[in-house]
């Protein structure tokens, strides 16, 4: 049997900035905390709705170090260290498992994009090199490039590929995907919507903006239909629907900041290229936020 990394609700956590763009430590360590008193069981740092992508190495390792000397093993830490440069990825993974990471996220190269066989290759390189669990993460609206079912196939073979993150949308494939590759392959979804269905079918859990500020409903919701109460897993999740729908209203990070900030955290802007909210989303946002209660 391969590695279960955990089984629930884990936070894709954001990382705060300062007005002059620094990372915010202080403020991060809150965010932590935060999602531990909360029940998260894990944390992604570094991931897309981390801001990777603008972040140097040195940001990127520093975060990564930060978290996981602050969660000090209560939970685990799973790095985001993908890329679109295969060599890259390697290298950052062997600094982040040096670092403690339990895990890695490795997204789907981006912009150059790769045929299915160049996927194969390329997770297949980054994991044979590093040697630590990973997640593989397929998220095509942010990559233009689709893992198949027969390449999840492919993938399930390597003892370090343990588990998938989709978020493609389509059931249909992830039904396919998980009849092929059986427990070769865990899957968390990508998409908060989503969860309960692909828990119902056999995944593990969610891999959760919505958790950035809400990681005790989440984490009640996938264990609730972890243990088949699907009935108590359908009330939490139509009860914030709405929660989780404004959190893409722009392009995310942007509104789960937006949403941090005004429930009383000091997240800040995200770094450009990302933007303000508009303030059409943003009025949204606060009319969601006041109904729950949160603000």
């Amino acid at each position: 049997m391969k590695t279960t990394l955990f089984k629930g609700s884990g936070t894709a956590i954001i990382t705060p900035f300062k007005n002059n763009g620094d990372i915010n430590f202080d403020e991060l360590e809150k965010l932590i905390e935060f999602q531990i008193k909360n029940q998260t069981d894990a944390i992604v740092a570094c991931g897309t709705t981390g801001e990777a992508a603008t972040m140097s190495t040195e940001e990127h390792l520093s975060v990564i170090e930060f978290i996981v000397n602050k969660v000090n093993g209560r939970i685990p830490v799973i790095a985001g260290t993908g890329s679109n440069d295969t060599k890259y990825s390697v290298e950052l993974s062997l600094e982040a498992k040096k670092l403690g990471a339990d895990a890695l996220l490795l997204i789907t190269p981006y912009y150059n994009k790769t045929s299915q066989q160049g996927l194969i290759d390329s997770f297949n390189y980054i994991v044979d090199n590093v040697k630590i669990p990973s997640i593989v993460y397929n998220v095509p609206t942010r990559t233009a490039l689709n893992i198949l079912p027969e390449t999840y196939y492919q993938l399930s073979k390597n003892p370090y590929i343990v588990a998938a993150k989709e978020a493609n949308g389509d059931i249909n494939s992830v039904i396919k995907t998980m009849s092929l590759c059986g427990d070769d392959l865990a899957f968390y979804s990508g998409d908060d919507i989503q969860t309960l269905p692909i828990v119902a079918l056999g995944g593990l859990g969610v891999i959760s903006v919505f958790s950035n500020i809400y990681p005790q409903q989440m984490h009640d919701l996938v264990t609730f239909a972890l243990d088949k109460n699907y009935d108590k897993a359908k009330e939490i999740l139509f009860k914030y629907t709405d929660v989780m729908n404004a959190l893409f209203t722009d392009v995310s990070p942007i509104p789960i900041k937006e949403a941090l900030n005004l429930i009383g955290f000091d997240c800040r802007k995200c770094r450009l290229p990302l933007t303000s909210m508009n303030e059409t989303a943003k009025l949204k946002m606060v009319e969601v936020l006041k109904k729950h209660g949160a603000i």
